[in-house]
């Protein structure tokens, strides 16, 4: 316990202040009149008082420097003891400058640029006024439907690992203290809200332990030991208990087990959902559940408010539990150091130089570039600068390229894909834009508009996907499939027997029929951020060459789902080479696999892997295996290549997946260049929770794969001798 805050604050507290303290409220609490704050979620009439507000520890959803410093300085005024407020927000891929969606920073595959994102989200944050963003969020996700895959990084729990640890780093720099552009990381949704059945926003999770451990805990993990200051609670259940009053997850796991000491808060409203999930008869239940849990900050209820009081009064609560929880919060607060300085890191006038920069936006493009993933090419790109090009779908001039969790960007600044192709060619007069269709709807204008448009192009590139608001928090759907509209489009385009490209902006895995057959490229840029337009013209005409990969499975369609890479098994396996037989794991209307596998991704060349080698058929604790594989640029432009290691044990203590990714190299080459990619294999890496959840390895026989995607590799094998 930090004695100083305890005497100085916690000690000089009522109740009441100490409760207080534990609330979270929206920026509307702090509006003046005529004034607008934008939040998330569902708006209630809760009740709250002028005392409660003035006594409040932390609000949601403030922006901009000179709010933040008349909030702050307002409630300073007010407040007995002097406790400045804690200023949160959602800034997830960007603030004012936005970056790629999460999902497309997994697809660059570039921890370095992943953290330096979150570097510059974090600068522009801080000098607005903030002090936490809910990020990253390190769900892992295995299910398209989701809406909410966008903001994570994939089905890959090493994967999700490194780049929650790179988002913790790039928010919080190494010194929180002494730096004041930098804000505090608060890891979500702990835990596997990513595992929601159905792909159904808020469902029920229902996992078992050896499988949260094994595949949902390992990216919570690496966010809590690179040093986030904050967990924010899943609305799910888990082993049918909420998150957020679930002590078993929050004060055994979480705090006891992994030493985490920080905040935890509860996500909007999940304390009150409690009672809706049936795991508590009323707001008191749930005040009493969740505290006794370990959650210290209440977000957006009252539930904590109205009842920690009388809970304490009755002797149902202990008093030291919510003093932990001040103390947690007043920690929080002087590591940021808003007791010697309130305004932490805000400026007006740094503020307008510092958002929205040069800088910035080229940062955003540069990540743009290396996100986009090309999952298609038949020789149609990259475009030459002297053809005649008709670019149309309702993305060719859309500014809705930011994706969800992008509140403080602007969709007008954005960079338009079809300003940004005639800007680089730099004779507008080769480029003819139509909207060809909306996106669910189509008219017979804009039909005619866009064979217009088509006419006298010798490209085609159509700009599909989905509207923002499709993905994101409550986005879930049934069809993930274009919709028809787009589709019609696409046939219409093809009927005219011109060369065509699809790109496709969109916050999720697609089920790509009548895309992926009828185009002859496709390129996918996911929501790419306010340098989109850009990027994706560089790209298309070749400036750079795509270097994406995917971090999710597409599926051939959505009745697959959940498809992914690190399946097990099971004991009818479907064979390689199909035999008539009906009594095996398959389906009988559709492939096994995905349409594309994880790790996949073209570039512009064409990469060749040869001689795959480890350094001995056996390896022990204390001896590492080496493994080497020859990478040659067989084409004709330099590239990027991610080279891709996985393991598979063959036989388990519990069954094993048939393969998983344990290491990865980005590799740029020249044409014609060749050169050596060495991975090191531990023991550590091969150990995987057995069915008493102890983490060990076990000898026998192991399969070493490495290539260019889960799927083309070459094979080697070794034996753990143990």
């Amino acid at each position: 316990m930090t004695e100083h805050l305890y005497n100085k604050y916690v000690k000089q507290m009522t109740l009441e202040e100490k409760v207080a303290q534990l609330l979270q409220l929206a920026a509307p609490f702090y509006d003046e009149p005529g004034d607008e704050s934008e939040i998330t979620g569902p708006m209630e009439e809760l009740g709250i008082g002028s005392e409660a507000v003035r006594n409040a520890g932390s609000v949601l959803g403030v922006a901009g420097a000179a709010k933040m410093m008349a909030v702050q300085k307002a409630h300073l005024e007010n407040n007995r003891l002097g406790i400045p407020l804690l200023f949160m927000a959602d800034i997830v891929h960007g603030f004012k400058t936005i970056f790629p969606i999460p999902l497309a920073i997994g697809s660059s595959w570039n921890p370095e640029l992943a953290e330096k994102s979150a570097g510059i989200a974090a600068r522009e944050a801080a000098v607005s006024g903030l002090h936490v963003t809910f990020a990253p969020m390190v769900d892992l996700t295995r299910d398209p439907r989701w809406g909410r895959v966008m903001e994570s990084t994939g089905e890959d729990p090493y994967l999700n690992g490194v780049f929650a640890e790179a988002f913790v780093k790039g928010f919080q720099g190494d010194d929180l203290a002494g730096d004041h552009s930098r804000v505090a990381a608060c890891v979500k949704h702990f835990a596997a809200y990513g595992a929601a059945e159905g792909g159904r926003d808020y469902n029920t999770v229902d996992l078992s332990e050896r499988q949260l451990r094994e595949y949902y805990l390992p990216a919570y993990k690496a966010a809590v030991d690179a040093g986030a200051e904050m967990v924010m609670t899943s609305f799910n259940i888990v082993d049918g208990i909420p998150a957020t009053g679930n002590r078993k997850l929050l004060r055994e796991l979480l705090r006891a087990e992994w030493g985490f000491d920080g905040v935890i808060i509860s996500d909007w409203a999940s304390i009150k959902e409690m009672v809706s999930h049936g795991a508590a008869e009323d707001d008191k239940e749930a005040a009493f559940k969740a505290i006794r849990a370990g959650v210290d900050i209440d977000m957006m209820t009252t539930s904590y408010l109205h009842h920690l009081p009388q809970l304490v009064d009755e002797g149902l609560v202990d008093e030291a539990l919510i003093d932990e929880a001040v103390l947690r919060i007043l920690q929080l607060k002087e590591k940021l150091g808003l007791f010697d300085n309130p305004m932490r890191g805000a400026d007006p006038v740094l503020e307008k130089e510092i958002v929205f920069s040069a800088e910035h936006r080229q940062a955003a493009r540069e990540l743009a570039e290396k996100s986009s993933v090309l999952l298609k090419n038949e020789g149609v790109l990259p475009l030459r600068p002297e053809q005649r090009v008709a670019v149309i779908g309702p993305f060719a001039s859309s500014g809705d390229i930011l994706g969800w969790w992008s509140w403080t960007g602007s969709k007008e600044h954005a960079v338009k894909l079809s300003d940004a192709m005639r800007s680089v060619i730099g004779n507008p007069d080769l480029i003819t834009v139509a909207e060809g269709s909306g996106i669910e709807t189509i008219t017979a204008e804009q039909k005619a508009e866009a064979l217009s448009a088509a006419e006298g192009a010798d490209v085609i590139v159509l700009a599909l996907g989905e509207a923002s608001d499709m993905s994101g928090e409550g986005g879930s759907r049934t069809n993930i499939r274009l919709p028809e509209a787009q589709l019609e489009l696409i046939r219409d385009m093809k009927k005219l027997g011109k060369p065509l490209a699809v790109v496709l902006f969109n916050g999720r895995p697609l089920d790509l029929h009548g895309v992926y057959d009828q185009a002859d490229a496709v390129l996918e840029a996911w929501f790419p951020g306010s340098e989109g337009g850009a990027a994706l013209a560089g790209l298309l005409y070749g400036q750079v060459s795509p270097s994406g990969r995917l971090t999710m499975s597409f599926p051939d369609s959505a009745g697959q789902i959940p498809v992914y890479y690190n399946q097990f098994n099971t004991g009818r396996p479907k064979p390689e080479v199909e035999d008539g037989n009906r009594y095996i794991s398959k389906y009988i209307d559709a492939p096994n696999e995905p349409l594309l596998p994880f790790g996949f991704g073209l570039s512009y060349t064409t990469f060749a892997y040869e001689g795959l080698t480890l350094s001995a058929d056996t390896m022990t604790t204390g001896q590492p295996l080496e493994v080497k594989v020859t990478l040659t640029n067989t084409g004709s432009v330099t590239g990027t290549e991610t080279v891709q290691l996985y393991v598979g044990d063959i036989s388990g203590e519990v069954v094993r997946p048939v393969k998983e990714l344990k290491a990865f190299r980005q590799v740029e080459l020249a044409s014609g260049e060749t050169t050596e990619v060495v991975f090191n294999i531990i023991e550590e890496q091969l150990r995987y929770h057995h069915s008493d959840l102890s983490v060990a390895s076990d000898s026998g026989r192991f399969n070493v794969y490495v290539g260019a995607n889960s799927r083309d590799v070459l094979s080697a094998g070794f034996v753990l001798l143990k």
